[in-house]
C-alpha cells in the first residue's frame, strides 16, 4: 500500500473507534474523574491510567474476534456454548449489559438536563421531557450517528478546555508520574474508584465495537483503538486534575466557575453544553447498545419490535429518574459504580471467547494479552466484590 494511502487509513480509523472513547467520555467521566480530584487529589489517578489500558486490551480482543471470524461478540460466545447451556449463559449476559445500559442512561439523562439547565435556567423536568422525546424520535428513525459524532466533537473541545485548565493545577511533574503508576486506596473511596473503572471500561461497548469492526484490518483496528482510547484516558486524567482546582464539594457550577475563572465566562458556557452534549450522545448510544447486544446475543432483529422495545426500556429508565428529579451527582457516581461491579461477569466470557483456538486458529490470545487480561478481571473482580460486601455488611462506625 502506497504510504500515503497508509496514512489515511490509519487516520481513518482513529476517527473511526473515536466513537468508544466518545462513549466513555460523557457525564460519568465529567463527574467521577473531577470528584476525584476534588476530593482526593492525585490519590485516584492510577484508576485511570489502569482503566485506560483495561479498555484497550479488551476491546482490542472484543474486535480481533470479529475480524478473525466474521462474527460478532455475542456470536461467538452464544456459539461456544451447546444446548441450553448457551441460551443461559445469552440470557444472563444480555441482562447484565441491559441493566448496565439502564444504569448508564439514568446519569446519561440526568447529566444532559444538568448541562443544559446550567445553561439555560430551564427548569429539569421540562428539559427531561424534551430530551427523551427527542431521543425517541432519533432512536427511532435511526438517524443518531451524524449527530452523535458532532455532538462527541463538542465534548473533545470540552476536553481541550480542560488541558488548558489542568495547567494550572498545583502538582509538579514527578508527583504527576508518581501518581499514574503507584496505586493507593484512601478511606471512604471505593465506590468512586469503582465508578472510574466502570466509567471507562463500559461494558457495553465491548458489544458495540465488536459490532462494527467488519471489514477492517487488525493493524488499522489496533492502531485506531489505542490512539483513541489514550487520547480519552488523557481527557479524563486531566479532568480529575482540573478538579483540584474545584473549591469546597464538588458540584457543576463549581466546574464552570472554574473554567469561567481560568478562561472567561464562554468556557463556563461550554461545560454547560459541553456537559449535555455528552450525556445527549451517550442517551442515544446507551439505549442502541443494549438492542445490538440483544441481536447479537439473542438474535432479535435489528429495528424489529422487540429491539425497539429494549431500547425504549433503557431510555424509559433514564427519563424516569430524570422525571423523579433526582440528584445528579450521587445517581452518576452509583451508576458508574454499578457497571464497574459487573465488569467481571462480562470479560470472563470475552476472556474464554478469545481464547477459543478453534473459531480464532491462530488468532487467539497471546501469553502477554491473558496476563493482561487476567489482571483486568481479578482486580475489577476484588474491587467489586468488595463494594458489594461493604454495601452487604457496612463496617461498624
Amino acid at each position: 500500500m502506497p504510504k500515503s494511502l497508509s496514512i489515511r487509513a490509519g487516520l481513518g480509523s482513529i476517527l473511526f473507534w473515536s466513537v468508544i472513547s466518545a462513549a466513555f467520555i460523557g457525564p460519568g467521566s465529567v463527574t467521577a474523574c473531577a470528584m476525584a480530584g476534588s476530593r482526593y487529589g492525585l490519590e485516584l489517578l492510577w484508576v485511570l491510567t489502569f482503566a485506560t489500558f483495561g479498555t484497550v486490551w479488551l476491546q482490542e480482543a472484543a474486535s480481533r474476534i470479529t475480524i478473525t471470524t466474521g462474527r460478532d461478540l455475542g456470536q461467538v460466545i452464544r456459539q461456544s456454548y451447546s444446548g441450553k447451556t448457551g441460551v443461559w449463559v445469552a440470557w444472563a449476559l444480555f441482562l447484565a449489559i441491559f441493566l448496565g445500559c439502564a444504569a448508564y442512561q439514568a446519569g446519561n439523562i440526568l447529566g444532559a438536563v444538568a448541562g443544559l439547565s446550567l445553561l439555560t435556567g430551564v427548569p429539569g423536568t421540562y428539559l427531561t421531557g424534551i430530551v427523551g422525546l427527542v431521543c425517541v424520535a432519533l432512536l427511532w428513525v435511526g438517524s443518531t450517528q451524524h449527530l452523535a459524532n458532532f455532538l462527541g466533537l463538542i465534548v473533545f473541545a470540552m476536553g481541550g478546555a480542560f488541558v488548558y485548565v489542568a495547567f494550572g493545577a498545583p502538582v509538579t511533574p514527578v508527583a504527576l508520574a508518581k501518581a499514574l503508576v503507584v496505586p493507593s486506596l484512601p478511606a471512604g473511596s471505593l465506590l468512586l474508584v469503582n465508578g472510574l473503572i466502570g466509567t471507562t471500561i463500559v461494558p457495553y461497548n465491548l458489544f458495540f465495537g465488536s459490532s462494527i469492526s467488519p471489514n477492517q484490518s487488525l493493524g488499522d483496528m489496533r492502531l485506531g483503538i489505542w490512539v483513541a482510547v489514550v487520547l480519552g484516558g488523557i481527557i479524563s486524567v486531566v479532568l480529575l486534575l482540573a478538579g483540584l482546582l474545584i473549591p469546597g464539594d464538588f458540584s457543576y457550577p463549581h466546574m464552570a466557575a472554574v473554567l469561567s475563572e481560568s478562561l472567561g465566562t464562554w468556557a463556563g458556557s461550554l461545560f454547560a453544553f459541553g456537559l449535555f452534549a455528552a450525556g445527549f450522545a451517550s442517551s442515544l448510544t446507551a439505549p442502541l447498545a443494549a438492542a445490538i447486544t440483544a441481536q447479537s446475543l439473542l438474535g432479535i432483529p435489528k429495528n424489529s419490535p422487540q429491539f425497539r422495545l429494549i431500547w425504549l426500556a433503557v431510555l424509559a429508565t433514564g427519563v424516569g429518574f430524570g422525571l423523579a428529579n433526582a440528584t445528579p451527582i450521587p445517581v452518576i457516581v452509583a451508576v458508574q459504580a454499578i457497571n464497574g461491579i459487573l465488569l467481571p461477569f462480562v470479560t470472563v466470557f470475552l476472556f474464554v471467547a478469545v481464547n477459543n483456538r478453534t473459531l480464532l486458529k491462530e488468532h487467539v490470545n497471546s501469553l502477554p494479552q491473558n496476563i493482561a487480561m487476567a489482571l483486568v478481571v481479578l482486580v475489577t473482580a476484588v474491587l467489586g466484590g468488595w463494594n458489594v460486601w461493604l454495601a452487604i455488611l457496612p463496617p461498624s462506625p
